[in-house]
């Protein structure tokens, strides 16, 4: 695969693409395929595991005391609503100091009813802030098209606070690369400084993609597609979605400095081997259009 030159991009702007999809990672699901699944990584990856609204942070830590036996770098999910209380947090973080984990992603979770005393990310954040722990990175969500439970400006608010206990964020995923840069672009106006990992849609088949989609509150940029070119199978091709296309409309702006993208967040929903196979061929094809593109 070999992306096309209607791109239109620069020798910079290909090569800087090509590094940002290098340092992408993989965000995982505990299930019982997963570990095999995760072979075709290569040694030393970074692996993000989610959190279950049904099944807690238990399933997360006891994945990634195995994947850490094999050498993977982890972050964990460690959902607000999944944290009983200050004693049951600084088991999950002497538990993550114990498998030599530096990082955690702190979302508030997509259960309907806290386990216990916590319900939104920032809660969690404040206390995490107070125990003594190893933690070099602390991810927390942001997202480009608002959220079901709260207004934009609610989650600007939040996600401005959450900057005094966090140093990077993760984006929702976003099918439009116009929208995701002027979100980009309005957060860094509003002082958050975070570095910003771009959640990026995996390799999926289409109606897979369309039902996670629309399930997590990513919808609104799929629909409004669909306006702009008539029906959305002509827009995600007729059996697959690949994200070319949002890479192509990011791309320009992987070099602005201010805008502070630090590199991609892959939701591949474990579907591991097709989404690493994109992801080599793709760094291969920007590799060759940075060849013959203008400097």
């Amino acid at each position: 695969m070999t992306p096309p030159l209607r791109a239109g991009l620069t020798a910079p702007q290909w090569g800087a693409l090509a590094h940002a999809v290098r340092e992408t990672y993989m965000e995982v699901f505990p299930s019982p395929s997963i570990e095999q699944r995760l072979a075709v990584l290569e040694p030393g990856s970074w692996v993000a595991v989610t959190c279950s609204p049904t099944k807690g942070v238990g399933p997360t830590l006891e994945l990634c005391a195995r994947l850490a036996a094999r050498g993977f770098r982890l972050v964990p999910h460690v959902a607000a609503r999944m944290v009983r209380d200050r004693a049951h947090l600084g088991e999950i973080l002497r538990r993550i100091t114990d498998l030599g984990i530096d990082s955690i992603f702190v979302p508030g979770g997509d259960a309907p009813r806290p386990l216990g005393s916590y319900s939104r990310a920032l809660e969690l954040l404040r206390d995490i802030a107070d125990h003594d722990h190893r933690l070099l990175h602390v991810g927390v969500a942001a997202h480009p098209e608002g959220h079901p439970a709260a207004d934009g400006e609610t989650l600007m608010r939040e996600l401005l606070a959450k900057q005094a206990y966090a140093n990077y964020l993760v984006t929702q995923m976003c099918f439009d690369a116009a929208k995701l840069i002027g979100w980009l672009r309005e957060v860094r106006a509003r002082g958050i400084t975070l570095a910003a990992w771009l959640g990026l849609p995996g390799v999926f088949d289409r109606s897979a993609l369309l039902a996670a989609s629309l399930r997590i509150g990513v919808g609104a940029s799929l629909r409004q597609l669909r306006h702009r070119g008539g029906v959305i199978g002509r827009l995600l091709g007729p059996r697959s979605y690949r994200p070319d296309a949002l890479l192509y409309g990011i791309a320009p702006t992987l070099g602005d400095a201010t805008l502070g993208v630090a590199g991609f967040h892959l939701f591949c929903f474990n579907a591991v081997a097709q989404s690493e196979d994109w992801r080599r061929r793709f760094i291969a094809g920007c590799q060759s259009q940075r060849t013959g593109a203008a400097p």
